[in-house]
């Protein structure tokens, strides 16, 4: 029986496609299955009257994740977003989310915050990222 894994995916939405793709490989992978905690592009979240509330809702996100998976290009060295989210994961919690880091195809750097708190990098490959997520949850 495959047991579906829960996973909130750090991204930016300035680099959605990336996020769009990534989402697209694992709904393509056999034999793996997931429920996507992530925030939507039009999710009500993004409406929130102010940062806190922002960052809550969010918390919340994560909260009901078993790891979170972050898109690791150089983008995330510039988005105060990401930054949220690995401390949420990091310190928000009683137990630590494991945080995986994905390396875009072609990404010769990482960002260094991402490397820092990720518990394990893997390449963009189906089953690199499929044997993190069942590695670390």
């Amino acid at each position: 029986m495959i047991q579906t894994k829960h996973l909130f995916i750090s991204h930016s939405w300035t680099y959605g496609d990336a996020y769009d793709r990534l989402v697209a490989l694992l709904e393509a992978a056999p034999y793996f299955s997931f429920k996507n905690f992530s925030v939507p592009r039009h999710s009500p979240i993004h409406n929130a009257p102010n940062q806190q509330l922002l960052a809550e809702a969010i918390k919340a996100q994560i909260a009901q994740s078993s790891c979170v998976l972050v898109l690791a290009g150089v983008y995330a060295s510039y988005s105060k977003w990401i930054d949220k989210e690995i401390a949420i994961a990091k310190r928000g919690f009683m137990y630590p989310k494991p945080i995986i880091a994905i390396e875009p195809w072609g990404s010769e750097k990482t960002s260094v915050l991402v490397r820092q708190n990720a518990d394990i990098i893997v390449k963009w490959q189906t089953s690199s990222i499929i044997q993190a997520i069942h590695k670390l949850t």
